[in-house]
């Protein structure tokens, strides 16, 4: 491996040839498999894991689910700021595509930037990972708002970064600066963005027909005041003090 390491790191290189050997040798539906998983599903995956954790969020009481929901709105909001962040970063390092700097590197197909061919992919640089940095900010601002599914989130960010060194499209570095990238916009701008986000949120949580994004409409409805006042009633129709005034 010496003698491939033009354009990265040895260990960079070495574990891409690792990583990426697998795909060499794995049967060709495993590959499709991984490259789907890795393009879309990973993706798609954190994206259901955001909306689990809003349902249950919405059953919290108000100031819970007020900073809860305000985290959640941070989360995809803080991974748009880290792709924007992401797109003249790699243009300032203009890091080449790993197949374009070494051979032998096994090119899946999975997406728009790799299923017309090697030429068309390396269209683009590869430093950072924009799917890294997407699905680690989204795990680290679902962690924000919920510790245990956001391990869950973070779990899947971290395969998707495997997916893309599995897919030959990114180095292990790429992916690893992805990760530093996404974590770093969600925890550094956490708290500006949480002071900005609860107002909003809370005065959501207040109105009669957006209320319901916030909290569930168990927990919205008030109980009636017939109901109420039948509950406060003793069965005998007279209230306690009525009672001993009687008595």
């Amino acid at each position: 491996m010496a003698g491939l390491t033009t354009g990265g790191p040895n260990v960079d290189v070495s574990l891409l040839y690792e990583i990426n050997g697998l795909a060499l040798r794995a049967p060709d539906w495993v590959d499709r498999s991984v490259g789907l998983i890795g393009e879309y599903g990973i993706p798609l995956a954190l994206v259901l894991l955001v909306l689990w954790c809003w349902r249950g969020a919405r059953r919290q009481d108000e100031s819970t689910a007020v900073e809860s929901f305000a985290a959640l709105v941070w989360a995809p909001l803080a991974a748009g700021l880290a792709l924007l962040v992401n797109a003249p970063l790699r243009e300032f390092v203009g890091r080449p595509r790993p197949f374009r700097q070494h051979e032998g590197i096994q090119v899946l197909d999975t997406g728009p930037g790799t299923r017309f061919g090697a030429e068309l992919a390396g269209a683009d640089f590869s430093f950072v990972s924009g799917h890294a940095t997407l699905a680690m900010a989204l795990g680290v601002g679902l962690f924000v708002a919920n510790r245990r599914l956001g391990l869950i989130g973070i779990a899947l960010a971290v395969a998707e970064g495997v997916c893309r060194v599995y897919a030959g499209v990114h180095y292990p570095t790429d992916v690893i600066g992805g990760f530093a990238l996404g974590t770093a916009v969600v925890l550094v701008l956490a708290p500006l963005a949480m002071a900005l986000l609860t107002p909003v949120v809370r005065a959501v949580a207040g109105s009669p027909r957006l209320g319901r994004l916030v909290r569930a409409k168990d927990r919205l409805l008030p109980l009636p005041v017939g109901l109420a006042q039948a509950q406060s009633t003793p069965p005998g129709g007279q209230r306690p003090h009525e009672s001993d005034l009687a008595a």
